[in-house]
């Protein structure tokens, strides 16, 4: 896996997370333990700190970065799905950020909430504990359906198992 230290400050990752080949860390970054970043991802902390905490899970594609001083947080179980951008901000506990949504500068995801599929979360916006936020930009805040709820209660499991699943099973094809 492509790993830089910059300016001195280099990614910590616990040897229980899995980070896949072609994912990407560069500078202050951490990832704790049973947590994933898969294929394609790309944490840069240049200016400030990035922390994946505990059984998390980055997607493919997925982008985080930060601003200069700041912390992005990604708080356990947290999933940040398939192409989303995630910049200098905060996603408490449990949170699914869905594929292809765009969460930006001091924004703060309520603990278990769930953002929307392509979804754009405006600077400083603080989206409430057990909602789904929806919309470009994300502005209607409605409680969690029963078949999202599941979603974010399971979601971060599935993905625990799959990095397990990815460590022990994946190897380079050399032709």
């Amino acid at each position: 896996m492509p790993m830089f230290s910059f300016e001195g400050a280099r990614p910590q990752v616990h040897p229980d997370a899995w980070i896949a080949p072609t994912a990407t860390l560069i500078g202050d970054v951490t990832v704790e333990a049973g947590a994933s970043v898969w294929y394609g991802a790309v944490l840069r902390a240049d200016f400030g700190r990035i922390i994946v905490r505990e059984g998390a899970n980055i997607q493919d594609n997925a982008v985080l970065h930060v601003n200069a001083g700041r912390v992005c947080e990604v708080g356990r179980n947290v999933t940040v799905g398939h192409m989303c951008l995630v910049h200098d901000c905060t996603v408490e506990e449990q949170a699914l950020i869905g594929n292809g949504s765009t969460i930006l500068d001091e924004a703060v995801i309520g603990t278990r909430s769930l953002v929307a599929a392509g979804s754009t979360v405006t600077p400083k916006t603080e989206v409430p504990p057990e909602v789904v936020a929806m919309g470009s930009p994300a502005k209607k805040f409605v409680p969690l359906s029963d078949t999202a709820r599941l979603w974010v209660e399971h979601n971060a499991a599935v993905y625990q198992e799959l990095a397990r699943r990815h460590a022990a099973g994946i190897e380079p094809i050399e032709d």
